[in-house]
């Protein structure tokens, strides 16, 4: 059973919180979106595009799309052309960043002996 949310239908894997969270946040490009907006402030898509994990452009569209849809980010000019158009965090989005803070922490102790050149990020 799916939720309508904008132009997305989610189909919603369980009840769960940590699983719907997951359904939303857990693929590997969305928290990347939220890392970009909270790293540098408003991102046009462009800009989205010029990240180092080289987000392909259905995906980043996709990704854009889904996370407006669901008030975690939103464009600056709701009724501007998209692929001109800067997104923000919504508080909702903003609300995330002791999440990313916490996942980096975790990486930096416990995957720097296996990555030995990773950077902290937020």
């Amino acid at each position: 059973m799916g939720t309508e949310s904008g132009e997305r239908t989610i189909d919603w894997r369980s009840v769960c919180s940590i699983t719907s969270g997951l359904d939303v946040l857990g693929d590997k490009w969305s928290l990347l979106v939220v890392r970009d907006l909270i790293a540098h402030g408003t991102r046009t898509y462009s800009q989205f595009r010029e990240s180092p994990e080289h987000v392909s452009t259905n995906i980043l569209a996709d990704r854009l799309r889904l996370l407006t849809a669901l008030g975690i980010i939103e464009r600056t000019d709701p009724d501007g052309v998209a692929r001109n158009n800067a997104y923000r965090l919504t508080p909702s989005g903003a609300a995330l960043r002791p999440v990313l803070e916490e996942l980096g922490k975790w990486s930096q102790t416990h995957l720097r002996q296996f990555h030995a050149d990773m950077v902290d990020s937020v």
